[in-house]
């Protein structure tokens, strides 16, 4: 795709495919916890600390999933959704391998400090968080994703 027919995704496109990553990461763990733990799970977690299933079951496989979805696809389900990739921010070519896992780490830079490192999208002139800054990346989607305008030809008389 041209450089001319791509911009930078927005902060709330990108909240959006957040919400549906979220969704699915959840659809996915829950009934993982609830067949190991029972249903009870997060109640008899609370205070406990975290056992190791749960750490391999709610933070590792997610995260395999996120940076194995970036690497295959430039793109989790819910930025295939907005219609969005993650690229190399100096190439606009695939992101190394190096950088998805620098990018997923820079999450958890961008969100300690109240979230701000993720916020950072909506004032970013390039639309880059802190993990996408850390990490050397951009998220861009096609202009105008809209359908075809509609144009109707004069009938002949």
């Amino acid at each position: 795709m041209a450089i001319e027919e791509l911009e930078y995704a927005g902060f709330w496109i990108r909240v959006w495919a957040s919400i549906i990553d979220t969704i699915l990461v959840l659809l996915l763990t829950t009934p993982l916890m609830v067949m190991f733990y029972g249903r009870d799970y997060a109640l008899n977690s609370m205070g406990g600390g975290m056992r190791p299933l749960e750490l391999v079951i709610t933070w590792v496989l997610p995260a395999i999933a996120v940076i194995a979805f970036w690497r295959a696809r430039l793109a989790t389900p819910g930025k295939m959704a907005i219609g969005a990739k993650i690229v190399d921010a100096a190439t606009g070519e695939a992101p190394s391998t190096g950088q998805l896992v620098g990018r997923y780490l820079g999450y958890f830079v961008s969100a300690i400090p109240l979230c701000l490192g993720l916020v950072w999208v909506a004032f970013d002139p390039r639309k880059q968080g802190w993990h996408d800054k850390l990490a050397g990346t951009v998220v861009v989607r096609r202009k105008n994703r809209g359908p075809e305008p509609v144009s109707f030809a004069k009938p002949d008389r």
